[in-house]
């Protein structure tokens, strides 16, 4: 079985939100889970928000037609934020929108590392023959129960970005591997000093990395989405351009930093 291809993908940005709805029977639940560490949904907070629904983004994201007309057999989605409302599974609502015939599930509390996970986890099913083709959709809410300096102070903006995986079938951007460390440079690692290379930098990057060729930077308004829109939006002109496209970025919160290699086919 050959390496996955991006196929297509698809980007969302700030998308229309919702009127709140489910507020009552949310704060319910939300106090219920917040109360034994000591802390209170802030109401006002929930009601203000977007409220851009993950099943809403997914909605948006199939809507795009290289993603909509994709029948995969895996589909995952990856977040770093929970949903708007909980009660909710959005995985199954993806496979039911791409033919209804994918395993389907979700990777969460892992921060910025979901999509990464999702891409090990694709590459290991499309190797077993299990999948010949994958879509990982990424998805980031901000309308949050409670404070959370990463959202209001970035801030951060409701988005969502989809790439639709297979075998090659000619020219593509292959997804070769990737991999975490605790800095940056760390996790970079060997994957720098060819020629050919375009190393993307997540706006969670701080820290001076060892740069060989050309540097794209992220600019800030996502956490976990960032790169992935930015590949969503310029994977086609990249891989005529560069031989091999770095994504990195570093998890504000964990301070781990995660790398995903892809190189163009001929």
């Amino acid at each position: 079985m050959s390496a996955l291809v991006v196929r297509a993908a698809a980007s969302v940005r700030s998308p229309q939100g919702r009127t709140p709805e489910g507020v009552p029977a949310a704060l319910d639940y939300f106090r219920d889970l917040l109360t034994p560490f000591g802390e209170k949904p802030d109401e006002e907070l929930l009601s203000r928000g977007p409220h851009v629904h993950h099943r809403d983004l997914v909605d948006l994201l199939v809507a795009d037609e290289s993603v909509g007309r994709s029948r995969p057999e895996l589909a995952i989605v990856a977040h770093a934020l929970p949903d708007v409302v909980p009660f909710t599974a959005v995985a199954p609502h993806l496979t039911e929108r791409l033919g209804g015939r994918a395993v389907s599930f979700a990777i969460g509390q892992q921060g910025l590392a979901a999509p990464f996970t999702a891409l090990r986890i694709a590459s290991a099913y499309h190797r077993s023959g299990r999948a010949a083709e994958v879509v990982i959709a990424v998805l980031e809410q901000t309308t949050l129960p409670t404070a959370l300096p990463l959202v209001q102070e970035t801030p951060l903006t409701d988005s969502a970005a989809a790439l639709v995986l297979g075998a090659s079938t000619g020219e593509g951007l292959e997804f070769v591997r990737a991999r975490s460390a605790g800095s940056a440079a760390g996790a970079l690692g060997r994957e720098l000093g060819e020629d050919g290379t375009l190393l993307v930098l997540g706006p969670w990057v701080t820290e001076d990395v060892p740069v060989h060729g050309a540097v794209h930077r992220v600019a800030p308004g996502g956490y976990c989405t960032s790169l992935w829109l930015e590949l969503a939006d310029h994977w086609q002109e990249w891989q005529r351009v560069y031989r091999r496209i770095v994504l990195c970025d570093t998890d504000p919160r964990s301070g781990r930093s995660h790398v995903a290699l892809f190189a163009a086919t001929p």
